[in-house]
């Protein structure tokens, strides 16, 4: 029988006996290791580990007969909108819009903001996510609604990297044929809440309240311009400066729609109808840019993104659903763009739920592109790990279980079906299971999931709070259905002529 490895000093937390998915091991049948944590950090990872002479036990688990992951990154959400899961079937994005981000929304309370904050975060831990992207909207900016979201993310104990999404181009001058189809007296209803705020400049507020501000260990900080199409090139100057004075990620969508493909075509001829080569000609592509969606890139911005090392955030789940279209997965991948996995919305995507949109990750590679690339099941696991971690900029510290990395963990039992017989681990965890096997998270060294409940928080009374305040929320939310509705012949009719644009890009299938 082989030696055990001594126990490091300073241990405080062993995990024994589990299948590890170190990058090195074999993702269809890793091998079984002990943990080594020390308060928030991985210390050690070995066959087996020993107590030395006198050494006082540490916390143990015993994980025989489970599996141990690197907690997930959700690299793009939104949590403006949680409470409004399960309100919509399929709508075209920029319709989807003025549902999911109404300019005519009454101020939302503070109670509000914390429930949906806390529910939202909630779900990503029960999947195990340890680490969520938040690029969220606050409209009209109150500081006392930033600092009820930053804390409720600090009770509920997950991972944040957290930005504010803004704009300074409102978004009816960015959807094609939207003015020219709507009669002027309804111009003032499609507005978005993500539009410029004249009198508050919100960049400066966040440097000198946040950026400035004291650390939190599980709180980093990202900028999020809405698209760049509803930035100027001023407002990308400033948040590119800022960016690489605080050595921040970016995150922003681009290319969801055909209408945002079709928005660069007529208005960028300069840069051949590109938004890619417009943001590379202003300086603003690098390994800190995320692009969120990513569906209707050219081969040739393709290149762009891999040349300058931008990212891409993919969310298959909500491009499904609101009609987009099938992002070029296979191309990225043999170009080497790096891609990290999101899961959007909740009145798009629905779920938060990484497995959901691994599985659809790894079909959608395959259906869309028939020529043969890279395994899509070890690719998609990649992308919900490391990916999602290196486009973070937190790729030396999260989306990996090894020595000098956070302690950001989900475990599994696989006394599933989804894992019996065990033929392939990492296929049975993208193809076949849904979250089901969670059995515990843990995150900055803390455990926020035991025995699939969570304990940092109660979340019987976080339940109780969204129940509160729901009749609130569908008062408003049905006044928005009914304004949506007045503007529907018209919506039909832009629609009608953004699906019947050219914007010179053919893929198979066409969902659209």
């Amino acid at each position: 029988m082989p030696q055990s490895t001594p126990l490091p000093v300073g241990t405080t937390l062993w995990i024994a006996n589990a299948r590890v998915m170190t990058p090195e091991t074999d993702w269809h049948q890793p091998s079984v290791a002990d943990i080594a944590i020390q308060d928030d950090m991985i210390i050690g990872v070995a066959p087996s580990y020993g107590l030395r002479p006198g050494q006082v036990p540490p916390e143990t688990l015993d994980a025989r007969g489970h599996l141990v992951l690197p907690g997930f990154v959700n690299a793009h959400y939104h949590s403006h909108d949680v409470l409004a899961k399960g309100t919509l079937e399929q709508v075209p994005l920029e319709q989807w819009r003025l549902y999911a981000l109404p300019a005519q929304y009454p101020p939302r309370s503070k109670e509000e903001l914390r429930a949906r904050t806390m529910l939202g975060a909630l779900e990503c831990l029960r999947s195990g996510m340890t680490t969520v992207q938040d690029m969220l909207t606050l409209y009209p900016f109150d500081p006392e609604h930033l600092d009820t979201v930053i804390q409720a993310y600090e009770d509920v104990g997950i991972r944040v990297v957290f930005a504010l999404q803004y704009g300074d181009r409102k978004g009816l001058d960015t959807v094609p044929y939207w003015k020219e189809v709507f009669p002027p007296e309804y111009h003032h209803l499609l507005s978005s809440a993500a539009e410029p705020e004249k009198k508050f400049d919100l960049l400066d507020y966040f440097e000198q309240n946040c950026l400035k501000g004291p650390t939190h260990p599980r709180r980093h900080w990202a900028m999020g311009p809405s698209s760049p199409e509803r930035c100027t090139t001023a407002l990308m100057a400033r948040t590119m400066d800022m960016a690489r004075r605080y050595d921040l990620p970016v995150y922003s969508h681009i290319y969801e729609s055909k209408g945002m493909a079709l928005t660069a075509r007529q208005e960028l001829g300069q840069y051949g109808g590109s938004l890619i080569r417009r943001l590379h000609a202003e300086g603003c592509l690098g390994p800190q840019m995320n692009f969120a969606h990513s569906v209707w890139l050219a081969p040739d911005e393709i290149e762009i993104l891999a040349e300058t090392g931008a990212g891409t955030v993919l969310n298959p789940q909500g491009n499904l659903k609101m009609q987009c279209g099938l992002p070029p997965i296979k191309s990225l991948m043999r170009a080497g763009v790096r891609i990290g996995l999101g899961c959007d919305n909740c009145s798009c995507s629905d779920a938060q739920n990484m497995y959901a949109a691994m599985k659809l990750f790894s079909l959608l590679a395959v259906v869309s592109d028939l020529r043969k690339g890279p395994p899509p099941a070890m690719e998609a696991l990649k992308a919900a790990t490391e990916g999602g971690a290196e486009g973070a900029r937190l790729g030396h510290l999260i989306g990996r279980i090894a020595p000098g990395y956070k302690a950001d963990l989900s475990i599994l039992d696989l006394a599933d079906p989804s894992f019996v017989p065990l033929n392939s681990v990492v296929r049975q965890l993208v193809n076949i299971e849904g979250g089901r096997a969670v059995r515990h998270v843990m995150v900055d060294g803390n455990w926020v999931v035991r025995d699939r409940r969570v304990v940092s928080v109660d979340e019987a009374a976080v339940f109780e709070e969204v129940e509160a305040i729901m009749p609130t929320f569908r008062k408003d939310f049905d006044a928005i259905t009914k304004r949506v509705a007045t503007l529907q012949p018209w919506l039909d009719e832009a629609q009608e002529k953004m699906d019947a644009a050219d914007v010179g890009i053919e893929r198979l299938p066409r969902l659209r």
